[in-house]
């Protein structure tokens, strides 16, 4: 708990076996509930995770979106929800600064911008930084908010989250929740925060096709809902 706060953290994590047990440890001791959601990996990630205190929840169907959404079928919709990569390239320190203005009333969102924060150097590649900067200025151009990143380590308000029907299954999850914010105009704020090279090989801005496909996802998501409004609860 944090000011009365409940705070559960969902790590979508595929094949992390050398770096998940450090990723939970640095996570805060306010938090309250740790849900891994294993993309069905084939090495020792979910045994590992167990081991250093989370939940594993197991969705063998791959995609970032697929392993978030398993996950949050065990998390409490009153909690405030932190997503957080299983790669060790967030700060799990930093998540006070994430969940703060949420409890203070301030913001029912709060995004990491690693763009405003302080990046390692290669810690983003050339093709992620293109694209987030492309893909929130397309937001900016059709919904008119503004953002810097399309950044994994954010917190939402539970009750929130779940009014924004979120649906993709893939490489659309970030950028689906930050349009449906701003269609929905939920009060969201970003925050400055660290990023480091990841432990082992990204399964997407590692790879050429990983990489194309992210785009491709994330563009095509950003010209359907233009077109037609995203699907969200009231």
């Amino acid at each position: 708990m944090r000011a009365g706060r409940k705070i559960e953290v969902i790590i979508p994590a595929l094949n992390e076996e050398r770096a998940i047990g450090k990723v939970i440890h640095d996570i805060p001791a306010f938090v309250d509930q740790i849900i891994v959601g294993d993309n069905g990996s084939h090495d020792q990630t979910v045994q590992r995770a167990r081991d250093a205190g989370a939940m594993v929840i197991i969705e063998e169907e791959r995609g970032y979106g697929a392993a978030c959404l398993k996950a949050l079928t065990l998390s409490d919709p009153n909690a405030i929800i932190v997503f957080l990569d299983g790669d060790y390239s967030d700060y799990p320190q930093e998540m006070a600064t994430l969940v703060d203005p949420i409890i203070a009333d301030e913001a029912k969102i709060v995004i990491g911008s690693r763009a405003t924060g302080k990046a390692q150097s290669g810690a983003l590649t050339p093709p992620q930084v293109f694209g987030n900067t492309l893909a929130c200025w397309l937001i900016k151009l059709v919904w008119g908010m503004q953002f810097s990143d399309l950044g994994p380590f954010r917190a939402i308000d539970g009750k929130a989250l779940g009014e924004l029907d979120m649906r993709d299954r893939n490489y659309g999850w970030t950028v689906e929740m930050q349009i449906k914010a701003a269609h929905a105009k939920l009060p969201t704020i970003e925050v400055p925060v660290s990023y480091r090279n990841r432990i082992g090989t990204s399964k997407i801005s590692g790879t050429i096709k990983g990489s194309v496909l992210a785009g491709s996802k994330i563009l095509g998501l950003i010209a359907r809902y233009s077109l037609a409004p995203p699907s969200t609860k009231k």
